[in-house]
């Protein structure tokens, strides 16, 4: 589905996209599309057995798959990250934080394939990032943001698109829905890192947030990161 003029959504076992919502909603994560013209940027790529939906679901909006350049992966973990083998085949680019880098490589507990009783596929990112870095894809700037603590890989990816400030979250914020943050089972979970990572995205300015799971936020993003900030804190005080 169309988002915004340009950026899709075309995965998410959540909103029925791929997958499905009755076996496990959390399945599959949400796969966002940036068509660029000349080339499409994905941000995820969802757990690899969704890839013919996505596809379909890309073709539904005239989105030709061989034009996917990239996928920019915002963590490890099956559900956004198994596909990734299957688009490296393809000559897609690759590109995370180094932290994730190596658990793709390793394809180890950190990329949780045994919470869906399946082995990751390792695979070699062609690109790492670190917090801070940029990216330049065609006309438009990608900052990469560290923002670890789901995972201590996780980074979030900010893009002006469409005359907006759009912030593809990953699992910081929004796996069920407002004022919710990113599962704590994860084996490189840090609660510590996860408060200082939502008290810098609270302070951060953006017009959209366009997160891992769930409910998309196009009015007062920010409001929605503080509401997850409070829970957090109250969960997780020292």
């Amino acid at each position: 589905m169309q988002l915004l003029p340009g950026l899709y959504q075309v995965g998410s076992s959540l909103s029925g996209l791929t997958s499905d919502q009755v076996a496990g909603p959390f399945d599959d994560c949400n796969v966002y599309a940036l068509d660029l013209v000349s080339e499409i940027v994905l941000i995820d790529c969802g757990n690899g057995d969704s890839w013919p939906e996505i596809e379909r679901n890309m073709r539904m909006w005239s989105l030709d798959s061989s034009r996917i350049s990239t996928v920019l992966l915002t963590h490890p973990h099956y559900d956004h990250a198994n596909a990734a083998h299957l688009l490296k085949a393809r000559n897609v680019q690759i590109i995370a934080h180094s932290y994730t880098a190596d658990a793709l490589r390793t394809g180890d507990e950190r990329c949780c394939g045994f919470l869906y009783h399946r082995s990751f596929v390792p695979v070699e990112a062609d690109c790492m990032v670190e917090d801070g870095d940029t990216l330049t894809f065609g006309t438009i700037t990608v900052q990469c943001l560290h923002l670890p603590g789901h995972t201590l890989g996780c980074t979030a990816f900010l893009v002006s698109w469409n005359d907006n400030r759009v912030l593809f979250s990953g699992d910081v914020i929004g796996t069920l829905g407002y004022g919710h943050f990113g599962w704590s089972g994860s084996i490189d979970f840090d609660r510590k890192a996860y408060l200082q990572s939502l008290r810098r995205l609270a302070k951060l300015d953006f017009d959209v947030m366009l997160p891992g799971h769930g409910l998309c936020s196009f009015k007062n993003p920010r409001a929605r990161v503080e509401t997850s900030l409070n829970e957090a804190l109250m969960q997780w005080r020292y």
